[in-house]
């Protein structure tokens, strides 16, 4: 099994090392395309492979005309089976963070939380893998407070990591609404405003932690973004008296969710790139928002 990780992995790597050869291809081809269409003579410095490309570009469909990325290999499978999920906290969690984690393992379906005890990063990672977990999510803490939240995608990336705010479990919105027993049905999901190159890419992060719903599910989950700060709500509805007319429950937990690093690996590879980290100067832009309008 290790051999076998190795080698998958070397394979992610050589990919990865193609795709500025390719992006550079692609370049090439759209400046001869807008060239032609605009009637202006071609390049000294495209003037040698004119030919070439041309014949590559008859070639092409809307399938090929775009390179594929690394990106696009990172969930090429996840239609063919359902997300396993590995729930676990920071070393030696408090009691309200285990709490979390708990709620946390019935959100997700087919999640299993694991006590972390002394265990390693990289083992756990290595675990996951051997046993076919597609994603690995880790809760932190601060003073007892649950602070951020890591999703590691399996078995070579991409790592979210979130900043955790306004925590509040389901117990304390079970005490305020009188909610019964945690439903098992595959939720529906609600992804809205995530408009921007960034918020799509999130976005993409985290429906694949969700297995595809049957219609009839009265389950729904909604990550709604707004400046930037990822609302997340959990509810379930019922049909009263009319056709249109539906009760909405709230079930918990409910929390937000600011996006602060993307990378380009799992959560235990220090040296994996960073595509995405939000900067100190990036607080004082008040107007600009990454994730949607």
């Amino acid at each position: 099994m290790l051999r076998r990780n190795i080698r998958l992995r070397r394979e992610y790597l050589y990919r990865k090392s193609l795709e500025d050869k390719a992006h550079s291809l692609y370049e090439k081809k759209r400046k001869i395309r807008e060239i032609l269409e605009e009637g202006k003579p071609i390049p000294t410095e495209l003037r040698n492979e004119e030919a070439a490309l041309r014949h590559e570009i008859d070639l092409e469909d809307e399938n090929t005309a775009v390179p594929r990325t690394h990106i696009d290999d990172e969930y090429a499978n996840a239609a063919e089976r359902d997300p396993k999920i590995l729930i676990t906290t920071s070393r030696d969690p408090s009691a309200p963070l285990q709490q979390f984690a708990k709620e946390l393992k019935f959100v997700f379906p087919n999640a299993q939380q694991m006590n972390r005890g002394g265990q390693v990063i990289s083992e756990i990672i290595e675990t996951c893998r051997a046993h076919d977990f597609s994603d690995v999510v880790l809760v932190h803490e601060h003073r007892g407070v649950p602070a951020a939240l890591t999703i590691s995608h399996l078995p070579f990336g991409p790592t979210a990591s979130f900043q955790l705010l306004n925590v509040v479990t389901r117990h304390d919105i079970k005490d305020k609404k009188g909610i019964g027993t945690m439903p098992q049905a595959y939720p529906h999901l609600i992804l809205n405003n995530f408009t921007t190159k960034l918020g799509a890419r999130t976005a993409n992060i985290l429906k694949h932690l969700f297995p595809v719903p049957k219609p009839d599910t009265k389950r729904i989950i909604t990550f709604a973004n707004q400046s930037d700060y990822i609302s997340f709500r959990h509810h379930v509805y019922e049909k009263q008296g009319g056709p249109k007319s539906i009760e909405l429950k709230e079930i918990g937990p409910r929390f937000e969710l600011r996006l602060y690093e993307i990378k380009l690996g799992t959560v235990d590879q220090r040296e994996a790139q960073i595509e995405w980290v939000i900067r100190p100067y990036m607080n004082t832009a008040k107007k600009r928002k990454y994730l949607g309008d």
